[in-house]
């Protein structure tokens, strides 16, 4: 099992340099999430061969156009091809009674069900629990309210060694004891089957932090410290500094060292002001400060397998 995020959009306010508005799609226990949707959203899952079908949750992070006008043209092509499943949909305050608006006044009434969660601004609340992994929401510090978002995977099971398996078959009932880390008992309650023995470590459980626009947040840290895959919007280079904490943006070396401190796995920056054609400014001041930083280049795919 792995997990894997596809950049589809990486600019900021405006498309520039053939560079489009946010947009990423997020895969974890074969499950497809896209994490907002700017214009033209969809065209580029067209481009890079992703199946609007696959999708059932969508995670938008806040309200500024560059982040969500690409939503209810997808909303209004997944009705026009039929889609019968209920999505997903979690995103802040406001959101719902915007979809509901536009839908209401174009007189169409969708063929599937959004099931809407509203996250609450300014508070970390799990969003989406599932019995694999959860996705837990960050609190941004933007102008409007904005939440990034947490996917962690739930610790796995152990794995059974086959090859030390006993000659005699065990039963449903132990393999399921065996994977939970339990030996195997006799009716006497002594030890017949020792777990350690008969079993591996489980495989690791993969974590992923999207942090939308934002201000520097210190107060994440922990949060999500060690994780494998952090992506932070980087604005912004240095010199432009007080440019960023006007806007409530990050600049490319306080997200590098933000990741450092936090200990993650790898760093990818996005959000891109259009001011910068070329990226070069951006990635060597990152990789200056965390060694592990990558530019969020659409279309490039990062594959996270533990191995």
């Amino acid at each position: 099992m792995s997990l894997e995020l596809l950049i589809l959009g990486s600019n900021s306010a405006a498309f520039a340099h053939r560079r489009h508005h946010t947009a990423q799609l997020f895969k974890l226990q074969d499950q497809h999430f896209l994490i907002d949707c700017g214009e033209g959203t969809q065209l580029l899952m067209k481009r890079h061969k992703v199946r609007l079908s696959r999708i059932d949750h969508i995670f938008i992070s806040h309200l500024h156009g560059d982040h969500y006008f690409g939503l209810i043209g997808l909303l209004s092509t997944m009705h026009l091809f039929g889609r019968k499943k209920e999505l997903i949909l979690v995103g802040p305050p406001g959101l719902s009674e915007i979809i509901q608006l536009q839908l209401r006044h174009s007189e169409t009434s969708l063929n599937f069900q959004i099931r809407f969660t509203e996250f609450t601004p300014n508070e970390s609340e799990v969003v989406y629990d599932h019995p694999k992994y959860t996705v837990t929401t960050l609190p941004m510090d933007h102008r409007v309210p904005c939440s990034g978002y947490l996917f962690r995977e739930k610790p796995k099971k152990r794995r059974i060694n086959r090859n030390k398996l006993p000659e005699v078959e065990l039963s449903h009932l132990d393999i399921a004891r065996l994977k939970d880390g339990e030996d195997i008992l006799n009716k006497d309650g002594s030890v017949k089957y020792e777990n350690r023995l008969l079993t591996k470590d489980p495989n690791p459980s993969f974590s992923y932090a999207f942090f939308s626009d934002t201000r520097l947040r210190p107060q994440l840290l922990e949060t999500i410290k060690g994780v494998d895959l952090l992506y932070h919007e980087a604005t912004f280079a240095n010199d432009m500094k007080d440019r960023a904490e006007q806007t409530y943006h990050t600049t490319a070396e306080q997200a590098a060292q933000f990741a450092k401190d936090a200990g993650v796995g790898k760093l990818i920056l996005g959000h891109f002001s259009a001011r910068y054609k070329e990226l070069d400014p951006i990635i060597d001041e990152a990789r200056a400060v965390f060694e592990h930083t990558e530019l969020a280049i659409e279309g490039t795919k990062f594959v996270v397998d533990g191995k």
